[in-house]
């Protein structure tokens, strides 16, 4: 079972990157000695999943530069990625994984008896271990900003209080 402060669980698989140009495959320890915010969507060609696809995309700078990777994933292959993100999301870079098998949603438990995944955003951080998640209804979106937030409080080894901003005062450890 997935949980927070455990190892996350390890996954590979094929990803369409920089908005279709290019098939990568990643793994999880591709990822070690960084932070990793990695989300799931329900499916490509749909109404509220490019939105938050496109915030991710419009705050990638600050996530690298809080030394931060994103990865998205859906249940969808890695074909239906490819044409939706060229022809839709162009502005997207960030990879995006075909979890057509659904290995990687089960293991993150976020596997819909209809085969989609559910919004869920996982933290991992630089030692491959689950510092944050966050599961919510399909109906939804995530806010982007919270998850950039919530990354910066992790690294600061500290304490941080409801609403915290980066450059506030922490409670200390």
């Amino acid at each position: 079972m997935i949980k927070i402060g455990k190892q996350a669980p390890e996954f590979s698989g094929i990803t369409v990157y920089k908005a279709g140009e290019g098939e990568v495959k990643v793994s999880l320890s591709d990822y070690k000695g960084m932070w990793l915010v990695l989300f799931f969507y329900p499916r490509d060609f749909t109404f509220v999943c490019p939105t938050e696809i496109r915030e991710f995309a419009k705050h990638e700078s600050e996530f690298k530069d809080a030394g931060a990777e994103i990865l998205g994933a859906s249940t969808d292959s890695y074909w239906s990625h490819k044409n939706w993100f060229l022809r839709d999301l162009p502005e997207v870079k960030y990879p995006i994984l075909a979890d057509t098998a659904h290995d990687v949603s089960l293991a993150y438990n976020v596997l819909e008896d209809d085969g989609a995944s559910q919004r869920g955003t996982f933290i991992i951080d630089p030692e491959g271990k689950l510092r944050w998640m966050v599961v919510s209804d399909n109906s939804v979106g995530r806010s982007v900003k919270e998850t950039l937030r919530s990354l910066k409080a992790l690294q600061t080894g500290e304490l941080c209080p409801i609403e915290w901003e980066p450059g506030q005062e922490t409670l200390g450890k």
